[in-house]
């Protein structure tokens, strides 16, 4: 997927704060992983410093600003899927006693656009606005439509150790893939078969989600 803008500046800053993703990075780090000359990726991260969309760690390396933190939550509570999943994701949490999230597809990413945490002291934590890779864990899968004929996706240790999950696919009215929702928890209580625990009231929290965002009728 070609990911330029055309923007030349633009499209390095977005290279370096793409790069710092996997961590932080000291310069040679951060040259390494994007391929700028060196001037060009210390003058970019500290120009992202000054915006706050970059910060050092006490190690005095470049690491991704907290300000990302506060966009990342503003673009997800704007997305409008939100609201009108909110009502089935709530019923999901009780229900099961999980951490729920959905999430949408950003490019070759997911971003969490919600997220409920469990009442329990042990518990998984997905935060408002992360971006997490397509390739692992049960949402990513289910946002690039797999899934088998029982409607959802589990995964065991998949994107984390110790943790599993279930998730659905959230359609539109024409079918496409919107959306994904899903139940996560720690391994002792999901177990390691959480589909078999979670699948069917994850389904039903999707279809509700469909019914409420896009007036499917639920199958």
């Amino acid at each position: 997927m070609d990911n330029t803008s055309g923007v030349g500046v633009l499209d390095k800053a977005a290279i370096v704060l793409s790069a710092l993703e996997a961590g932080p990075s000291t310069l040679a780090q951060l040259v390494t992983a994007t391929g700028l000359a060196r001037p060009t990726a210390h003058r970019l991260a500290v120009a992202l410093e000054a915006h706050g969309l970059v910060r050092r760690d006490d190690g005095g390396r470049f690491a991704l600003g907290l300000r990302l933190a506060t966009l990342g939550r503003a673009a997800a509570e704007g997305v409008p899927l939100t609201a009108a999943a909110r009502p089935a994701l709530e019923a999901l949490r009780d229900e099961t006693g999980e951490s729920v999230q959905l999430y949408v597809r950003a490019g070759d990413r997911r971003v969490c656009v919600a997220s409920l945490e469990s009442p329990h002291g042990l518990r998984t934590t997905v935060p408002l606005g992360a971006s997490l890779p397509l390739d692992r864990g049960s949402a990513g899968r289910a946002l690039q439509g797999e899934g088998d004929r029982r409607g959802w996706v589990e995964s065991v240790a998949e994107r984390e150790a110790g943790v599993a999950s279930v998730s659905a696919p959230v359609r539109d009215g024409d079918g496409v893939v919107r959306a994904a929702l899903g139940v996560s928890g720690p391994v002792e209580r999901t177990t390691r078969s959480p589909g078999r625990r979670y699948g069917a009231a994850v389904v039903r929290a999707a279809r509700a989600v469909e019914a409420a965002a896009f007036a499917v009728a639920p199958g």
